[in-house]
């Protein structure tokens, strides 16, 4: 099936006649056709249902008359309305002129794409459009129908929305944009917003996205990754959700890299690097091999590009029977024919073994350019719960290197600290000990890690407050114990050193 058997997408906005998207966009809001509005309707059950690609609890909860009902069946289920309904919500025969609507029958209407209600992270109400069928997310199929199909907000793109730097900068690059919902992001922050993609489907759909929430026009340009841009475009800011399966081939536009293993992944990172302005960030989502005979972090540190600091945080490993499978699924293929099902999971299989592959990681990629001698590259595996929005915590991480990099020991010892907000310490041991095995501090905030730090150090952590330096709390931490004071600042710096790192001591 190809692009043209695709529904025709309304039109974009366009200079010179009466923009229909605006008024929409103001009819869905006044019937209250926003995130808030949408979970109060349907009750958490039902709308959490929907992230699952499961509709009916929400046909259920759409089952009366107002306004709001009629649009979630109209434009988020896909169902058929009839027409004297919709013409008392949405400006009916502008959107059936337009496009966003066709005729069903005599006296029904249908929506001609998916529309998602969004919020935006500070209370904004957005609309996220996508191809029927694709607003809601889920493996169910949704790739088996059209491989130029435009996928909705789902899982992946708020993880990455989440991640994201959000400092204001003059320009950024929506690598791979889709439904566009990393450009709506940006263009809160960006003056200038760059958004590309191969399938033209998915840069009208953006620009429908955009125009939907209100939100400025990005330029956007039809190409494969970095083809489209101009000899000496540079950006503060480029995000990229690509698509990162490994598959043997490149059925599905959406997902499928189309290249060997990772080395779509790889293009990106290693490409984003001579794009960046000095401090700019580059921010990834991607899958990487775990081959035999190779430590996967050696290789995602030679997928980074000079002149940047890297870090890099493996979220998930499956095996590749695992990968095959949830790909698969994603595609509809359990629901073929089963010989060639067999046959795809083969081929899947054959591919990982000429490889050999035996696991898949995916995680997030930061670059940040930077003009020090040594970059920092940091790579590893942190599986546990963290708290979105993670921009911020992104940022320091790196403000913080450039911090440890300006001081050697000597100077962190002159330096005052702060223990971090919402550190807790955890005492591990044996019940009734005198003392405990083990001292283990942890975040509550952000990446939430947790530390194992000697007595030293628990005791250091516990009265930063700024107010003396790191050396001058050493030193009495040595007369307590009764240790030797020159012996206690030469050790303990390498623990102070950790502790800023990873965000549990800040520079006062």
């Amino acid at each position: 099936m190809s692009t043209s058997s695709l529904p025709t997408l309304p039109a974009a906005p366009a200079p010179g006649r009466p923009d229909v998207t605006a008024r929409l966009r103001e009819a869905l809001i006044g019937a209250s056709f926003t995130a808030d509005g949408l979970l109060e309707l349907l009750g958490a059950p039902a709308y959490a249902a929907l992230a699952r690609s499961e509709t009916v609890p929400a046909l259920r909860a759409t089952r009366g008359d107002t306004p709001l009902a009629v649009l979630v069946r109209l434009f988020l289920l896909q169902q058929p309305v009839p027409y004297a309904r919709v013409a008392d919500v949405v400006p009916i025969d502008a959107c059936l002129e337009s496009g966003w609507l066709v005729r069903v029958g005599s006296a029904e209407v249908a929506a001609t794409v998916d529309v998602r209600p969004y919020g935006g992270p500070d209370g904004e109400d957005w609309f996220i459009v996508s191809d029927l069928g694709c607003a809601v997310g889920g493996a169910g199929g949704i790739g088996s129908r059209d491989e130029g199909v435009v996928l909705g907000v789902g899982g992946a793109s708020t993880t990455l929305a989440g991640l994201t730097v959000r400092t204001p900068v003059a320009s950024a690059l929506d690598l791979g944009t889709g439904s566009g919902i990393q450009a709506l992001h940006a263009v809160q922050h960006a003056t200038r917003v760059t958004a590309t993609d191969l399938n033209p489907r998915a840069l009208h759909i953006t620009a429908l996205t955009l125009a939907l929430s209100g939100a400025p026009a990005a330029d956007l340009r039809e190409g494969s990754l970095f083809e489209p841009l101009k000899q000496g475009e540079t950006y503060d800011l480029i995000v990229s959700n690509p698509p990162f399966v490994i598959s043997p081939g490149a059925r599905l536009t959406y997902r499928d890299g189309g290249m060997g293993g990772d080395d779509l992944c790889r293009s990106v990172v290693q490409g984003a690097g001579e794009l960046l302005n000095e401090g700019g960030f580059a921010q990834f989502l991607a899958n990487w091999q775990h081959v035999e005979g190779e430590d996967w972090q050696d290789r995602l540190r030679s997928w980074v590009p000079r002149g940047c600091d890297a870090w890099v945080v493996q979220r998930e490993v499956q095996d590749v029977t695992q990968y095959a499978e949830l790909w698969l699924r994603d595609a509809g293929d359990h629901r073929s024919d089963p010989a060639e099902y067999q046959a795809l999971y083969d081929a899947w299989l054959d591919e990982f073994e000429a490889r050999k592959v035996r696991a898949v990681g995916f995680g997030w990629i930061t670059l940040r350019r930077t003009g020090s001698a040594v970059p920092s590259v940091t790579v590893e595996e942190w599986p546990h719960p963290v708290e979105q929005p993670l921009g911020d915590t992104v940022r320091a991480h790196f403000e913080r290197l450039d911090y440890l990099r300006a001081h050697d020991d000597a100077a962190l010892l002159e330096a005052h600290f702060r223990l971090a907000p919402e550190i807790i310490q955890e005492q591990v041991g044996l019940p009734g000990a005198e003392d405990p095995e083990h001292v283990v501090l942890r975040q509550h905030r952000g990446m939430r890690r947790a530390t194992k730090v000697d007595t030293v150090g628990a005791g250091f952590a516990g009265v930063c407050d700024g107010s003396l330096s790191a050396g001058r709390i050493l030193d009495a931490i040595a007369q307590l114990m009764g240790e030797d004071p020159v012996m206690l600042r030469d050790r303990t710096p390498a623990q102070i050193r950790l502790l800023v790192e990873q965000g549990f001591l800040e520079p006062a």
